[in-house]
């Protein structure tokens, strides 16, 4: 038994969620060599090696990979795949467009979005907006794997895997990279903040949002999240949205303000390790799982405690 793991880098290093999904991978069994794609990622690989229960890293330094584009990652895999029984990876943005066409390709079911390694056959994901859990037994030769990261704690360092230097195939060229437009942004990164306070179309207008949730997520050094209803009425852009259609993201603290809870948003929170909610709807379906709720007008409630964090010296 073993498996390759697609490294999710960022900025010239190893994200968080390959710390992550190398848990699950090391729980299934069986050597684990990650792949690092992609040029100038030196510093990614020395990373990836110094990571606890790694083999090997496997460096494929070439600017065909620098966009993580589906068809030349999934051509680099595939052929790596006849050495190894699991192909896994986090699951982001990135890897949702390169695994499925891999899976397809070794012609697989792709089983997504585990949360849970049973067996090394067997695993447990989310369904019906994590309202069940499915379990799934795979008779396939490979499997190919997505991780929900924030189900799993990263691993932790004091390996030493070799890192070897491959050759990767020939950009088939049925795509290319044309431009990207990146959000800038002091605050932390959403899928990694320790904090976030999100808000809801409670908020009533983006002037709103803008005038009632910021001030406290700068007290918190937090990230900004929102909800659908949110994002839809315009107060938030796309990259903020929490959620089944959005981003999921456990915190050690999750603040929903003005938030209703609908399944949807509560799929892409509901690990987060501490949930506070303020709505005046006690109703909501939100305090079901918030462990703190404060049934209060958002309008009264977050300048006071904005002006309580102040008084705090934050």
């Amino acid at each position: 038994m073993a498996t390759l793991l697609l490294a999710e880098t960022a900025g010239g290093a190893l994200a968080p969620a390959t710390a992550k999904a190398l848990t699950a991978a090391t729980a299934i069994g069986g050597a684990v060599h990650i792949l690092v794609a992609g040029s100038g990622l030196a510093a990614a690989a020395e990373q990836a090696a110094k990571l606890a229960g790694v083999e090997k890293v496997l460096l494929a330094d070439s600017a065909t990979f620098d966009h993580v584009l589906a068809e030349p990652t999934a051509a680099l895999i595939l052929g790596l795949a006849g050495a190894y029984d699991v192909i896994l990876a986090p699951s982001t943005s990135t890897t949702k467009n390169v695994l499925p066409r891999v899976a397809a390709l070794l012609d697989v079911a792709q089983i997504s979005d585990i949360i849970k390694v049973v067996a090394a056959d067997t695993f447990e994901r989310p369904i019906y907006a994590g309202n069940a859990i499915q379990t799934v037994r795979s008779k396939d030769a490979k499997k190919v794997i997505t991780v929900r990261t924030t189900a799993f704690s990263a691993a932790g360092e004091g390996g030493s895997a070799a890192i070897e230097t491959i050759a990767g195939p020939a950009d088939p060229g049925l795509s290319s990279f044309k431009s990207e437009a990146l959000a800038q942004s002091e605050r932390p990164e959403l899928t990694a903040a320790k904090i976030i306070v999100s808000g809801g179309r409670g908020l009533g207008s983006a002037e709103n949002f803008a005038k009632y949730i910021e001030p406290v997520a700068n007290r918190l050094n937090a990230a900004i999240g929102a909800s659908r209803a949110a994002v839809d009425a315009g107060y938030a852009p796309n990259d903020l949205q929490v959620g089944q259609t959005g981003k999921a993201v456990a915190p050690d603290l999750y603040v929903a303000v003005g938030i209703s809870g609908a399944i949807q948003h509560l799929a892409g929170m509901k690990d987060s390790k501490i949930i506070v909610a303020i709505n005046k709807d006690e109703e909501a379906p939100i305090y079901q799982v918030a462990d703190f709720g404060l049934v209060a007008d958002l309008f009264n409630a977050l300048p006071e405690l904005d002006a309580e964090l102040a008084k705090s010296g934050r």
